[in-house]
């Protein structure tokens, strides 16, 4: 894709100086309350449902959607917005009340910690390969994202706009951890708000109308005659097919992202009351309402205007640089690279609480006797947080090699989601899963995943399968922990509770009753 010379004039740099200023002095700020481990990856547990709602929704969104979310509706139309109608809401409002609360009362720091206390050390250690490698991959992905929209509006070389990004976050999140990394989520979500909102009424604004935009693109020809339907046919040449979606996004993808995403759920684990835990998930759900018309109006509008663009992801970069005027620029400008912070920050200190959480501290406990420090895991967070993002920054150029963002990171995702729903539904709900089945449960999902994203195409009514494999990998894996688990001997009791939901109740009426008789 080539690209112009910068469009940005003084007004905007001002704009854009002053909120990257504002984000460093905030990390700078919140550094002071950051004097243990505990503090810099789970903020103490200090964090009320207000801040966690709004960072769980920057964080999800974030640069991502602004520019892959985008290009993903330019190329295949309205029914990318099901990613967030569909496939959010619902799975917020089912993960509040069913696994939020074992989350929140266990204590634990991570999903692979919270499944190795149900399933052991085997299930746990396989989680966290699973889910670093991920996070390290979506860094990479986020990165590139940067380097897409930076190259696009202000002509600069792609490495540069990856290791400008680099630089910043990496400052932040390594002063202030979790805490800062909430709090600047905060700010971050109100300016791409409103950055979003100005860049969709400015499209629509230069299309006409809503209606202009619906004439203009289906008049095109038969090809675009699905363009504006939500759920298309199973034969429509997309990777969204109405199956694929109801089934792989509606019922595995969505609750598994948000039931098991570390970057998602270590705020939950941070909150500071079990209620602030289930009202963060829910206001999370309320504000997902409002992503589809901030991200993916934008995307349509991009269609009728420039409707030969090469890179669909360069959909909302080429808005901002042809359409914004001096100032208005520099908002849409901050606020896309508030969303790409956000996320890149997220999964930046998501990936080094489970690090040290899940890979050192075992290692160093099994090594030497006895747990490393606090101090010395602060010490070691602070510099694996460096690491893993300049880690990233280096890895991030492999990304161009997908059809599209979107593409890479739902691939990335049906390869272990479908297999990590199903032992995690299957521990918390059904106390006879055992260690033997959750973790030939996820090995078996995980190569059932790989062996069907390769020959998919074969298979399923979609060029890029990643719904489907999601879908029929967590069918095989859930198959697989109940097949094991009633061949093999039931886990104890004692090992079950507050892990099950049916000794968690049981322990709950328990707990009332003897403030009854006490009251008495």
């Amino acid at each position: 894709m080539e690209t112009t010379g910068s469009n940005l004039i003084f007004l905007d740099a001002l704009v854009i100086f002053f909120y990257l200023g504002a984000t460093l002095a905030l990390g700078a700020y919140f550094s002071r309350y950051v004097k243990s481990s505990g503090d810099f990856l789970l903020a103490g547990k200090s964090l009320p449902f207000w801040a966690i709602g709004m960072s769980i929704v920057v964080s999800d969104i974030g640069a991502i959607d602004m520019v892959s979310g985008a290009g993903a509706a330019y190329r295949f139309g309205l029914a990318q917005a099901n990613f967030d109608w569909l496939g959010s809401m619902p799975a917020l409002v089912f993960v509040a009340f069913v696994f939020v609360p074992f989350y929140w009362r266990s204590g634990v720091y991570t999903l692979p910690e919270f499944l190795g206390r149900r399933y052991g050390r085997g299930v746990r250690g396989f989680q966290t390969i699973i889910w670093t490698g991920f996070m390290l991959s979506m860094l990479a992905v986020m990165l590139w994202t940067s380097a897409v929209f930076l190259g696009t509006v202000l002509g600069w070389p792609r490495q540069t706009a990856i290791w400008l990004t680099v630089a910043v976050v990496g400052v932040y999140t390594f002063a202030g951890g979790l805490t800062a990394v909430v709090m600047t989520d905060v700010i971050q979500m109100v300016i791409m708000f409103v950055g979003a909102g100005a860049l969709l009424g400015l499209s629509l604004w230069k299309v006409g109308s809503v209606s202009a935009l619906v004439h203009t693109i289906s008049s095109r020809g038969p090809e675009y005659a699905n363009y504006f339907r939500l759920l298309l046919p199973n034969d429509a040449p997309t990777p969204y097919p109405w199956s694929g979606i109801l089934f792989g996004l509606g019922v595995v993808l969505s609750t598994a992202y948000f039931s098991s995403n570390q970057a998602v759920i270590q705020r939950v684990f941070g909150a500071r009351s079990e209620w602030d835990a289930k009202a963060s998930v829910l206001l999370a759900a309320l504000f997902k309402l409002f992503i589809p018309v901030l991200i993916m109006g934008p995307g349509l509008a991009a269609a009728a205007l420039y409707p030969h663009l090469k890179d669909p992801d360069s959909a909302v970069p080429t808005l901002v640089r042809d359409l914004l005027p001096p100032g208005l620029t520099g908002l849409v400008f901050a606020a896309f690279f508030a969303a790409l912070m956000s996320s890149v920050d997220s999964y930046l200190n998501s990936s080094t609480t489970m690090l040290i959480t899940d890979a050192y501290r075992p290692a160093y406990g099994a090594l030497a006797g006895r747990p490393p420090s606090d101090r010395h895991c602060l010490f070691l967070g602070r510099g694996l947080t460096l690491g893993l993002i300049v880690l990233a920054g280096a890895a991030a150029p492999f990304v161009d090699r997908f059809t599209t963002i979107y593409v890479a990171i739902q691939t990335l995702f049906s390869l272990f989601q479908g297999p990590t729903l199903a032992v995690l539904l299957l521990g918390v709900l059904w106390p006879r899963a055992n260690h033997a089945g959750g973790f030939a449960g996820l090995l078996v999902g995980v190569l059932c995943a790989g062996l069907l994203n390769l020959t998919g195409k074969k298979l399923f009514p979609s060029e890029e399968p990643f719904l489907f494999v999601a879908f029929w990998s967590f069918l095989v894996s859930l198959g697989t922990v109940a097949a094991v688990s009633w061949l093999t001997p039931p886990p104890p009791e004692s090992s079950l509770r507050g892990l099950v939901w049916r000794f968690v109740a049981r322990d709950a009426e328990a707990q009332a009753l003897l403030r009854e008789q006490l009251e008495k």
